[in-house]
């Protein structure tokens, strides 16, 4: 059985659902971001614990088919942002791929869920890695343009600066730095 979550978005995440699960004696085969696979059926009484639990650190479980899918997107563009070493693929492809649904289906269902594109979604949390990445102050812009796949160290500024209205080496510069947590774009 598979249950859908909202709002995992790192590997915190997926230890604190399976302490959860553990804490419920609830058997499962995997929990990855957004989504855990279960040995077996939730009892009604099992699910109400689980929804519960869950709500108390933040998420959600999903019902609605919709919900789901968009969930699905969000958790397989987080996947590939922050992956040691990411897919080649386009967005499309990769989402294509992934989901078995045709990417102009997939774009209009998020679009129009969610307010923005999967495209904006995607550099959003490209712009949050690239924060994360300058924080940490391991890499060069270039590097970091590199891991993040912008065509160009100019492109990563550009964009960086649109969506924080500070360029790449301005955000090293502050004191306060800005980063949202993914579950919050």
């Amino acid at each position: 059985m598979k249950v859908q979550i909202k709002n995992m978005v790192c590997q915190r995440c997926i230890l604190s659902v399976e302490a959860i699960l553990r804490g419920m004696g609830v058997p499962y085969k995997e929990v990855r971001l957004g989504e855990v696979i279960l040995e077996r059926e939730l009892s009604q009484d099992e699910n109400e614990v689980l929804e519960r639990e869950l709500s108390a650190i933040g998420f959600e479980m999903i019902e609605e088919k919709q919900d789901r899918l968009i969930n699905r997107i969000k958790s397989i563009i987080i996947e590939e942002v922050y992956a040691d070493t990411p897919s080649n693929l386009k967005l499309s492809e990769l989402l294509s791929e992934k989901i078995h649904y045709d990417y102009s289906h997939i774009t209009h269902l998020f679009s129009e869920a969610e307010g923005k594109s999967i495209l904006s979604f995607y550099n959003l949390i490209r712009i949050e890695r690239a924060k994360e990445l300058l924080e940490y102050d391991e890499f060069s812009i270039a590097e970091i343009a590199d891991i993040l796949g912008f065509s160009t160290p100019a492109y990563l500024s550009t964009s960086f600066k649109k969506l924080t209205g500070h360029t790449p080496s301005e955000y090293k510069s502050l004191k306060a730095k800005g980063r949202n947590t993914l579950d919050s774009i």
